[in-house]
């Protein structure tokens, strides 16, 4: 039933955008955009952190009007960077932290735009990038892994920004084109052309880039690092076919395939080979 009543509400909204197009084509636009980049889930509240953020020391780090938390556990002078994705938090590497953290390595974690402690609503991968250069030039890691559009941020962090410090990268279940992300939000929501032609100048606009060049196997072609394009062949949130996009760009990186689990992809024998990538190759 209440599935259902999802529908409805979704199918509603979209005529509403719909209608507006016509009328008022700006604020059908905002509204649009509004939906698109606005998380539902994620949040966290500081006096109920999950037992695995308790353990690490956080702080808070501010660019403009935004500020948000970087947690680390500390370890030896070998830095490991966690980039979560959509409508979820830096906890979510609880599985991978505890793998990982056999290496001595020190794990640092962020917590995205409107995701967890940090403020505001709005989440987008431009802005993304913002905030894990902020911790990536404060703390220099050596690795950094990005799950779900928290890698599609890690790719366009080390495109746009060419950070020094990183020599290894993984993205696990990673968004390639924009345009796709874009589609699969106008066909849920029964948007119109109309609508689709106004968020892609809106795009244009806020960010100065087409959304047919937010590709991931272009930056991909332009990485000098080695690294890994993890995706799974059920995964029903983000398509496989973007995994192999980004890994055709990529030419000193490797590709895993997996299959049953999920867009999550929390794995014991995928964090294993995570694992022996980064510090037994």
């Amino acid at each position: 039933m209440k599935q259902f009543f999802n529908r409805i509400l979704i199918f509603c909204i979209g005529s509403y955008i719909n209608l507006l197009s016509f009328i008022y084509p700006k604020k059908a636009k905002e509204i649009a955009y509004t939906f698109f980049s606005t998380p539902r889930n994620g949040k966290l509240n500081q006096e109920k952190l999950p037992e695995i953020l308790r353990k690490a020391s956080f702080e808070f780090f501010q660019l403009e009007n935004h500020y948000f938390p970087v947690y680390v556990w500390q370890g030896n002078a070998t830095k490991i960077f966690l980039v979560h994705g959509w409508e979820s938090n830096a906890s979510r590497w609880e599985p991978l932290i505890n793998q990982i953290q056999k290496s001595g390595s020190t794990i640092i974690a962020l917590d995205g735009p409107a995701h967890g402690l940090s403020n505001g609503t709005e989440f987008n991968v431009p802005n993304y990038a913002s905030f894990i250069n902020v911790a990536v030039k404060h703390f220099e890691p050596t690795f950094i892994i990005g799950h779900s559009i928290g890698g599609a941020a890690c790719l366009y962090h080390h495109y746009f920004y060419k950070p020094e410090s990183i020599k290894k990268l993984i993205l696990i279940g990673a968004p390639s084109d924009l345009n796709v992300l874009l589609f699969n939000f106008n066909k849920i929501l029964g948007l119109n052309n109309r609508v689709s032609k106004l968020l892609e100048k809106h795009f244009e606009e806020k960010f100065n880039i087409k959304t047919a060049e937010f590709r991931g196997a272009t930056m991909a072609s332009t990485l000098n690092i080695s690294g890994i394009v993890a995706h799974d062949l059920e995964d029903d949130v983000v398509s496989f076919k973007e995994g192999q996009k980004i890994i055709s760009g990529w030419k000193n990186a490797r590709f895993i395939e997996t299959k049953g689990l999920g867009h999550s992809m929390h794995d014991e024998k995928l964090y294993q080979e995570i694992y022996q990538f980064l510090f037994e190759e």
